[in-house]
């Protein structure tokens, strides 16, 4: 079977002493957001070029791979799928979008949700309807929270902001940091290409105000230093 395959080449490649660095990182204790998550201290690349030697390994693989408790074999079941959905013909890439959303709380750290939603769910949805992203941003799951946002980035990069901002006030008084830097960080790309529809978004109704600080902080990261005092100190 591929998918053992492909486990036992990560395995061999595991180095303990970094597993415990990524562990502690990636906020594995108790009551944090990575509780239980396993590493094997495997960097992105080496994973990577170990997922490179198993091209077409099928979707009912790639779940085994999905539902491991080891963090690297979930990012190589991700790298999968985006690897995967990039070759495929039309009707492929539904169900590679299909077979993401069902499974889409197991991708269950930023890492995992940033490295592999803006390329299925967001690409997917460029030319279709959004409801989904609608539906993930009022989940109570942290990581398709996360999804929903994070997938715009695909849309932001086609100049279409509408439901990122939609999502952003879904999600505006969200009290996790995780959700906080991904609503900044997406507003943050939104105005790289539109510097105006984000400065609008962020005084209209004062909601540069209202917003957790975290989320003011990444979404004005690239504002010229006097604008990102203003709105620092709220005299926007």
């Amino acid at each position: 079977m591929k998918a053992t395959a492909l486990r036992d080449e990560l395995k061999r490649k595991q180095n303990p002493e970094k597993g415990e660095i990524l562990q502690r990182f990636f906020k594995t204790g108790p009551g944090q957001y990575g509780e239980g998550d396993i590493f094997w201290g495997l960097t992105v690349p080496e994973t990577r070029a170990i997922v490179a030697k198993f091209p077409k390994m099928p979707l009912e693989e790639i779940e085994l791979l999905l539902i491991d408790p080891v963090h690297e074999v979930r990012l190589a079941a991700g790298i999968l799928l985006v690897n995967k959905f990039k070759k495929a013909t039309n009707s492929e890439r539904q169900a590679i979008y299909e077979f993401y959303i069902v499974h889409a709380s197991r991708f269950n750290n930023w890492d995992l949700v940033d490295v592999t939603c803006p390329q299925i769910v967001g690409v997917w949805l460029l030319d279709k309807d959004r409801k989904q992203l609608y539906e993930l941003a009022a989940s109570s799951n942290l990581w398709e929270q996360r999804i929903s946002i994070v997938s715009t980035f695909a849309l932001i990069r086609n100049n279409d902001f509408e439901d990122c901002m939609n999502i952003s006030k879904m999600l505006l008084n969200h009290k996790h940091d995780l959700i906080q830097k991904a609503v900044g960080w997406m507003l943050r790309e939104m105005g790289k290409r539109n510097f105006l529809v984000e400065t609008e978004f962020l005084i209209e109704n004062d909601r540069y105000k209202t917003m957790p600080r975290t989320m003011l902080r990444y979404a004005i990261e690239k504002y010229p230093e006097h604008q990102r005092q203003a709105f620092l100190k709220g005299e926007m």
